[in-house]
């Protein structure tokens, strides 16, 4: 059973990190929207790992509400600001095999600086997933390079919903407890989507115009 989890758990922390490299690759940002939804399930599919070994009903719901979030809520708002004729972007400063080399150089310095969390970690639980907490620092770094390196607002974005869900995975591995995960969880959650829909608002005025009520009323009484 041990291996088992194990074998899991590992599965759910490759697909955070190579999600997290797919979406420095790439520019297109339909694609990215998708590789954010297979993100969401592996994020969601962590929590579902973790709930499993320590057959926690609280667990279970953490990872339910991931799934919807991560994987539906947020990626169906991005493509909604992301609707309309697309306009033309800075290209990014990093290209295709730059972005994987920075991914792999991340990743390293992510397992060198994350030492003392791994140490802080609880050795029973949750916190026996501990090890694996540089995969959640590696993704916020790459969250941070995406927005460093993306001059864009959607890639901007994509770059902090990134940071978002390291920073959930991290809160997961670390077994820093449910209610700090669920507060720092739902507080990002509703800056993102307030920040979406007003980027969703802004793309809708480039693109229909701003349209003047009296203006209408005018012509409905004429």
């Amino acid at each position: 059973m041990s291996s088992l989890y194990t074998q899991l758990l590992d599965l759910a922390c490759g697909g955070l990190l190579l999600t997290a490299a797919l979406v420095l690759w790439r520019r297109r940002v339909a694609v990215v929207v998708r590789v954010f939804v297979l993100q969401g399930i592996a994020l969601a599919g962590l929590g579902a790992v973790l709930a499993i070994h320590e057959i926690s009903v609280q667990l279970w719901a953490v990872a339910a509400v991931l799934l919807v979030l991560r994987a539906g809520v947020l990626p169906y708002l991005l493509r909604r600001a992301a609707a309309g004729p697309p306009g033309p972007e800075p290209p990014p400063l990093l290209g295709g095999a730059a972005s994987l080399l920075a991914t792999a150089g991340l990743t390293l310095l992510a397992f060198a600086v994350s030492r003392p969390l791994v140490e802080m970690a609880p050795k029973g639980g949750v916190g026996a997933a501990g090890t694996a907490i540089p995969v959640g620092v590696a993704v916020v770094l790459v969250g941070f390079l995406v927005l460093a390196t993306r001059r864009g607002a959607l890639p901007q974005l994509a770059g902090l919903l990134l940071m978002d869900n390291g920073i959930t995975a991290v809160a997961l591995l670390s077994g820093a407890g449910l209610a700090l995960l669920v507060q720092v969880g739902v507080a990002l959650d509703v800056l993102l989507v307030l920040v979406i829909l007003q980027l969703s608002a802004t793309r809708t005025r480039e693109t229909v115009g701003d349209t003047d009520l009296d203006e209408l009323r005018e012509l409905r009484d004429s």
